[in-house]
């Protein structure tokens, strides 16, 4: 038998540190359901389980929560604003409709968003306000059973984790002298999940027919793009409430899998990498992932999954550029921000500085709360390009021709200028955040 790569201690597990009585909905989670989670229910499967999925404690959360995200209205047309207006009554049929089991998923609105940096697009799908508030509620009551037994290489869409604890996970590997990295696309994931196949996985721990019956209706929800409608045979549709904890679920016994042959796996939902001490390690990983990949109905994209060593080659990783001893932003992250900014200054926008630094601000200060661990150069090199874009404008405002450049613009407008109008420094920011004191 080859001899197994040495483990680094992982991360703990999200029940040993916030169990699911810190976040668990308290209108599903009694302390008797809570302890037989803990315990281990009976048989191993959890049977009625649909009654609290249309409890109204459960549908008030779960309308909160869809309320404090907003988003778009579905093919209904409804926006979130209005389904709340007259919560009551459409709570009240939404949990008529559940219990008779004559309740029905609208069509999801299919646009194309850009993926940053790139000509391509991917699709979104835009539920309707009652659907995402009925996904909601399912979650509520799904989630502390499936995340019990997640592995703990796993840290997209679950409670008390997230990209910041994967990319640490990372660093730490690469520390450790783990340098052969397993860089694995999944092709279209969220467009390609098997239905049947998910529903088997969820039936495993859940036998409620009628909740599993639920869930499949949203899979097989009509898809509407502009005048075209079509029923997906596969997939779980990117902007669903719903879908990530679907994905989670088909994908962790991958994580299991890879975890009980010694690899060392971090994932983000569909975006992962292995990493091995030497080449040998990272070329048989690959064959476990392309094997289970195969057997279990999805593809690996044939471009996009390669064995990188560390150190001599970049590899990227959920917005962070990877190479030999620091972490830099992706190039497709940092053009990502540029054109956010790019449209927020523009020399034609006719609001006040103040508006639009407000604006700005909240920008960036997102940007770099997600990027404050990369390598300090960038900050600065923003700095004064997000400067001179607001320059630039202040010129036009004057009556001067032309963008601004180095040297009399600078001193019409200087670094201290900005900081008096509010205006948030990335490298400031950086500096504070490496020495806080």
């Amino acid at each position: 038998m080859e001899p197994q790569p040495t483990t680094v201690p992982a991360a703990k597990q999200v029940g040993d540190a916030t169990g699911p009585r810190t976040w668990a909905e308290p209108t599903v989670w009694t302390e008797r359901m809570l302890t037989a989670l803990e315990q281990g229910v009976k048989g191993g499967v959890w049977f009625s389980l649909i009654d609290k999925v249309y409890l109204p404690g459960n549908l008030a959360s779960a309308l909160t929560k869809v309320v404090a995200n907003r988003g778009a209205a579905g093919v209904d047309h409804v926006t979130v604003e209005e389904f709340q207006s007259h919560a009551a009554d459409n709570l009240g049929k939404l949990r008529a409709e559940l219990r008779q089991e004559s309740y029905r998923p609208q069509a999801i609105r299919r646009v194309w968003i850009p993926k940053p940096g790139s000509t391509e697009k991917r699709p979104l799908g835009i539920p309707t306000v009652r659907d995402r508030v009925v996904q909601t509620a399912v979650v509520h009551v799904l989630q502390p059973i499936f995340e019990r037994d997640f592995a703990p290489t796993s840290y997209g869409f679950r409670p008390g984790r997230g990209a910041q604890q994967a990319l640490a996970r990372v660093e730490e590997l690469l520390r450790a002298g783990y340098g052969y990295v397993v860089d694995a696309d999944l092709k279209s994931y969220f467009d390609t999940i098997p239905h049947e196949r998910l529903l088997q996985r969820l039936g495993d721990q859940v036998t409620d027919g009628r909740l599993l019956r639920l869930i499949a209706s949203f899979l097989k929800a009509g898809i509407l793009e502009e005048l075209r409608e079509w029923t997906p045979t596969a997939g779980a549709p990117q902007g669903a409430v719903l879908s990530p904890l679907l994905s989670n679920v088909y994908l962790d016994p991958l994580d299991h899998l890879l975890a009980a042959q010694g690899f060392e796996m971090v994932r983000y939902a569909d975006d992962f990498v292995i990493l091995c001490r030497n080449a040998a390690d990272a070329a048989r990983a690959l064959d476990v992932v392309r094997a289970w990949v195969e057997a279990n109905g999805l593809t690996l994209h044939p471009d996009k999954t390669r064995i990188v060593d560390a150190s001599t080659t970049a590899f990227d990783f959920l917005g962070y550029r990877f190479e030999r001893d620091r972490r830099s932003v992706r190039p497709k992250s940092l053009e990502k921000l540029k054109a956010t900014v790019r449209g927020q200054t523009k020399r034609t926008d006719g609001r006040s500085l103040s508006c639009l630094v407000t604006n700005l601000n909240r920008t960036l200060r997102g940007w770099f709360w997600y990027f404050k661990n990369c390598h300090a150069t960038v900050f600065g090199t923003l700095d004064g390009w997000i400067r001179r874009r607001l320059r630039s404008l202040l010129r036009k405002r004057q009556g001067l021709k032309g963008i601004s450049r180095h040297g009399a613009d600078e001193e019409r407008w200087p670094v201290s200028y900005f900081a008096a109008q509010g205006l948030f420094s990335l490298k400031a920011a950086q500096v504070r955040y490496v020495n806080p004191l």
